[in-house]
């Protein structure tokens, strides 16, 4: 068979290696034990490669996903067989969990259930405090999400020299601090938990809006954030808190096809056109929003999650509960206080009150260290004194904003606005 006979074989490996390169990973890490993640990336990239070379040619299997994990676990086995033969006593357990594990196939109930298990475990152990705060994001997207070095660094503006020194660095540490491949408990479940949250938060963030490039959204870092929360969620070790973050992060991704118009251009909260929104995923928002209400615990994740619930009921712009958004910006300003949080307040500070009032809200961030890079602050500033009819002030803060990173489409949005500006002005 050619190459040309079977035109699927590379898009198959590519949304399996998307799928499930992080799983095999994660079982082969703890076939293996932590110590030997390496070998359990490289042999789950070389079962990769082996599809890509044979499938065009020999077809693709009955069970292509059983094919990976039935080459990567075999080669991983032969490596294993060989460092015993060197003394090598953690890989003479390991051989041994291989030869229990045998029997199953990559398509059994009881494997599937394993694996997520075994992701579970990952994610954990990738977010263990010993772990530096810097690679804690990079080690799960590279180790559970399969995306490589270079994406990683796109992502997140970095070269790629300093992710994999990141990585590294991340894996040496697993070595040195003996972190095992297993389910916290206590408080240390409780860290660990809060840790991977966070990840998985950053990771969100940062595919919602992208701090530079062509992209406003980075859809592949928002879909994994979300089968990652989902994944914390809904484990025996799931907690509110997760399922708060999950809701957020459904209700934000929502409305992600209305975010940009036919053209790529920004399209703003108000301006939306709320049909295009996701109503699955505000169904998915909603179910874990009932959830995250178990217990009396609240945390940011929780108001955040209030927040765009309260976007989500409504049927457009003008029946938003503006009322309700800025009593929950306040509980959250006085659980989590941040300059962006006071920032995101004044925006709905102008829906409630009145532009002049968020202009009085802002002046305490001017001058603020953490923003003084931060696009958002200028924009926000220029576009409320617009409205009380400043446009020679507007157009200032309109040309400060276009001198901090944002994203092309932010830009151009910018670029809009400050072409407003100058026109009333004229």
């Amino acid at each position: 068979m050619s190459v040309s006979e079977n035109p699927d074989a590379g898009s198959l490996v590519d949304h399996l290696f998307r799928s499930r390169a992080g799983q095999m990973v994660s079982h082969l890490t703890r076939l293996l034990g932590p110590e030997h993640i390496e070998l359990a990336e490289e042999v789950t990239q070389d079962a990769l490669l082996k599809a890509l070379q044979h499938w065009p040619y020999t077809g693709i299997p009955e069970n292509p996903a059983g094919w990976l994990f039935r080459v990567a676990r075999n080669a991983a086995l032969d490596a294993v067989r060989h460092r015993t033969l060197a003394a090598d006593k953690s890989a003479s357990l390991a051989a041994e969990h291989f030869r229990n594990a045998e029997a199953l196939t990559a398509d059994d109930a009881e494997l599937e259930e394993q694996l997520r298990d075994d992701e579970l475990r990952m994610v954990l152990m990738c977010c263990h405090p010993a772990i530096s705060h810097d690679a804690r994001v990079a080690l799960s997207l590279k180790t559970v999400s399969g995306f490589s070095v270079n994406e990683i660094a796109r992502a997140f503006l970095a070269d790629e020299a300093t992710i994999a020194q990141r990585l590294v660095r991340a894996k040496r540490q697993i070595r040195e601090s003996r972190i095992r491949f297993e389910l916290p408990a206590g408080e240390d479940l409780n860290s660990r938990m809060d840790s991977a949250l966070e990840v998985v938060y950053l990771m969100f963030n940062e595919g919602y809006a992208a701090q530079s490039g062509e992209d406003l959204v980075r859809q592949d870092l928002c879909g994994e954030a979300l089968r990652l929360g989902s994944l914390l969620a809904t484990s025996s070790v799931g907690t509110p808190q997760a399922h708060a973050l999950v809701a957020l992060m459904a209700f934000q991704a929502a409305r992600l096809p209305a975010r940009v118009d036919a053209a790529g251009e920004l399209v703003l909260l108000p301006d939306q056109d709320r049909s295009q929104w996701d109503r699955s995923l505000i169904a998915l928002g909603f179910h874990h929003f009932d959830l995250c209400a178990a217990g009396v615990q609240v945390t940011s994740y929780h108001l955040q999650a209030a927040i765009a619930a309260t976007h989500a009921r409504a049927q457009d712009g003008s029946a938003t509960d503006w009322n309700l958004i800025l009593d929950l910006y306040d509980q959250l300003l006085e659980l989590s206080p941040s300059p962006v949080v006071e920032l995101n307040r004044a925006v709905v500070v102008a829906k409630v009150k009145g532009p002049e009032t968020a202009l009085a809200a802002l002046r305490p961030l001017a001058g603020n260290r953490s923003l003084r890079n931060y696009y958002l602050l200028p924009a926000v500033q220029g576009q409320l004194l617009f409205e009380i009819g400043d446009e020679l002030a507007a157009s200032q803060c309109f040309r400060e904003a276009l001198q901090h990173p944002c994203s092309e489409p932010e830009r151009r949005f910018l670029q809009r606005k400050l072409a407003e500006c100058l026109k009333t002005q004229a």
